[in-house]
């Protein structure tokens, strides 16, 4: 018998690049060790879903010059961009979701959103992936 698959909800309320890149590099590694991973993007984290804005987030806007200093460090570190995070946790099996409030709020649609994401359900989100989870995460 197998070790039983842990059940993780990763909520992402923000569009700053540094929560974002860690949202998703703590889902790609818990999906790769086998957990079943959902993150779901709220409030202005719906931001980073827009295929348009996602390859243009920057770390601490309200701070340009040490975030643009973390950037980088982060190209000369050669981590993965937040595009490709994306792709890779969606490729192997992860499911993404935007809030459906939010994104017409922030002036979105479901067209704009990156491909393999999708708006949410709230009752079902809430009912079958934060409450049963092993783990709920927020960033």
């Amino acid at each position: 018998m197998g070790k039983p698959v842990k059940n993780v909800s990763i909520m992402c309320f923000h569009d700053e690049l540094c929560q974002v890149f860690n949202a998703m590099m703590t889902a790609l590694s818990l999906l790769r060790q086998g957990a079943k991973v959902t993150v779901f993007f709220g409030s202005r984290g719906v931001n980073a879903l827009h295929r348009d804005k996602v390859a243009a987030l920057t770390c601490l806007p309200d701070m340009p010059e040490v975030g643009a200093a973390v950037m980088k460090r982060m190209d000369e570190m050669d981590l993965p961009l937040v595009e490709d995070l994306f792709f890779m946790f969606i490729a192997e099996g992860g499911e993404v979701l935007a809030c459906p409030l939010n994104v017409p709020l922030f002036g979105m649609s479901e067209r704009d959103l990156i491909d393999g994401a999708k708006l949410a359900d709230p009752a079902r989100y809430y009912q079958n992936v934060v409450i049963p989870a092993d783990m709920n995460l927020t960033f």
